[in-house]
């Protein structure tokens, strides 16, 4: 310790050193998870494999970053470490993007375990970025302790502590509420990529001046410069390219061409890695996604009247709000989508048009329904909402199905679309379970024709008053034909799963869905 006093100008920059790094290191973090979503989804298990291979990479960067704050590292070794390492920081983030795209072929298609992909493809892409910015606070810590003054070792630490947590808190919010809405995921990275090598740039810079070096100004200028101009040149390549036409805060969106297979105009949204509803151009109820399609024609069933009130959650492609205003132009439709995005998605490709019977709320689909008034009431509730292939939590529970009874009139109906296995369907079940502690008619719908695989969307109704029939065919459109399951299998089913009920305070969706989950084709590959 030299306990001679460190000029304003050094401690400043030392202060500035771990905020942006630790900024940094967030901001590659959060957007992790939205790189990682067009592969695998955004899920607890993506969310739980990001955080610990970033938090791995951190934690062995300290480590490194001790051994090479040891003995020698004075102020211009340090300075000349810390330019080798954030120019590194800037190189692994520069190729994070394509090191992702090369790993995923190889852990995609059920060739790994679906965990061992969302791990392996975490640690494709984001561990050596995390470990090379890990190890820059013990060496800017380390040069800023030495020179403390007697006595002076706790502010020091202490404020540099506190510049770090501040950092990481500015770059999580700066991430979840600017870059990725506003730049997208990948220019987001370029962006992290250009701020580490104008930080290398700084401290090569420094490193050259404390060694009386002439050509101190010019390299941290050419560095700094180069910084600036590879990652907009390297924008251009393939490699970088983004993989959605339009990126939120929420979801990659992605419009697919279903002309050739429908035989007319039509497309399907693709939201992360799933399809999300899909559209006919010139026959708004023409349904190409059967439990839509089930949908419309079960509400029929049970005498939907000419003007039917409706609540939507969850808008997708809009496909079935889009077709109830062509058949019911006085209808009174009301679609809750969380995501503004989606629905400029919807408008710009999906030929949704507004009208008078349909309004778009955006707004999480729960809160929006209890802060509507309670009167007049509706004909259907329809919660068609996902987190990855999982019903989100708080649509599932007996608070929830409270909420929903009492906005319904009477012989009105609750829907819910419910991914499953076909196997043991313990979500499914706990689901109906729970319904049926508040509804007296509980059904389980599926298609008749045989589904290939594991996974099976179901439509469980909700209702004061059960279905007329327990088999439909459909009235217009493909010939295709529903059965409900009987209900004493439902029951029988439900008694031997031993589910619980599902509440606000305990609703373990994805303990219940991990056998579909963590199977190739629960994790849409």
């Amino acid at each position: 310790m030299t306990g001679v006093r460190p000029s304003p100008l050094r401690a400043l920059g030392d202060a500035a050193t771990i905020l942006l790094a630790s900024a940094l290191g967030m901001v590659v973090e959060i957007v992790a998870g939205r790189l990682l979503a067009p592969h695998v989804g955004m899920s607890l298990h993506t969310w739980t494999a990001i955080i610990a291979v970033v938090l791995g990479g951190f934690s062995l960067g300290h480590w490194w970053g001790g051994r090479l704050a040891g003995p020698g590292c004075d102020r211009r070794t340090g300075h000349r470490r810390l330019a080798w390492l954030l120019g590194g920081c800037a190189a692994a983030t520069l190729l994070a993007v394509p090191a992702l795209r090369l790993a995923a072929p190889l852990l995609e298609g059920g060739r790994v375990h679906p965990l061992a992909a969302i791990l392996g493809l975490a640690l494709a892409a984001f561990f050596l970025p995390s470990l090379l910015v890990g190890t820059v606070s013990p060496i800017v810590t380390k040069l800023a302790v030495e020179e403390a003054p007697p006595g002076r070792m706790g502010p020091v630490l202490g404020r540099l502590f506190a510049v770090s947590a501040l950092g990481a808190i500015a770059g999580t919010l700066a991430a979840g509420f600017v870059f990725v809405s506003w730049l997208g995921s990948t220019a987001t990275m370029l962006a992290c990529t250009a701020l580490y090598g104008l930080m290398a740039s700084g401290h090569a810079g420094a490193a050259l001046a404390l060694a009386r070096r002439r050509a101190a100004l010019p390299v941290a200028a050419a560095v700094g410069l180069a910084a600036l101009l590879l990652p907009a040149a390297a924008a251009r390549l393939p490699a970088l390219a983004a993989p959605c036409e339009s990126e939120s805060a929420y979801f990659c969106i992605r419009t697919v061409d279903l002309t050739d297979a429908v035989g007319q105009p039509a497309r399907l949204m693709v939201l992360d890695h799933l399809a999300h509803g899909a559209n006919v151009r010139n026959e708004p109820t023409l349904f190409v996604q059967p439990y839509l399609h089930l949908v419309d024609e079960l509400m029929a069933a049970r005498g939907l009247p000419e003007r039917p009130a409706a609540f939507f959650l969850g808008g997708g492609a809009f496909t079935l709000p889009r077709a109830w205003a062509a058949d019911h132009p006085e209808g009174r439709l009301i679609v809750a989508e969380l995501d503004p995005a989606v629905a400029a998605a919807a408008r710009r490709d999906f030929w949704l048009e507004d009208g008078p019977a349909l309004a778009v709320l955006t707004a999480d689909g729960r809160p929006a329904l209890q802060n509507l008034p309670a009167a007049p009431r509706f004909d259907l509730v329809f919660a068609d909402a996902f987190h990855d292939i999982a019903m989100p939590a708080h649509l599932s529970t007996r608070e929830w199905h409270r909420v929903v009874r009492a906005r319904l009139r009477p012989g009105g109906a609750y829907v819910a679309n419910v991914m499953e296995d076909k196997r043991q369907p313990r979500f499914l079940l706990a689901l109906a379970r729970t319904l049926a502690l508040d509804f007296p008619a509980v059904e389980v719908w599926v298609e008749m024709a045989e589904a290939p695989g594991r996974r099976v969307t179901y439509l469980l109704l909700a209702s004061d008053t059960p279905t007329p029939s327990d088999r439909i065919t459909a009235r217009r459109g493909p010939g295709r034909r529903w059965a409900r399951l009987p209900p004493g299998f439902v029951a029988a089913r439900i008694a031997a799963a031993g589910v619980p009920v599902l509440t606000d305070d305990f609703a373990p969706v994805e303990r219940l869905m991990s056998h579909l989950i963590l199977s190739a084709e629960g994790s849409g590959r």
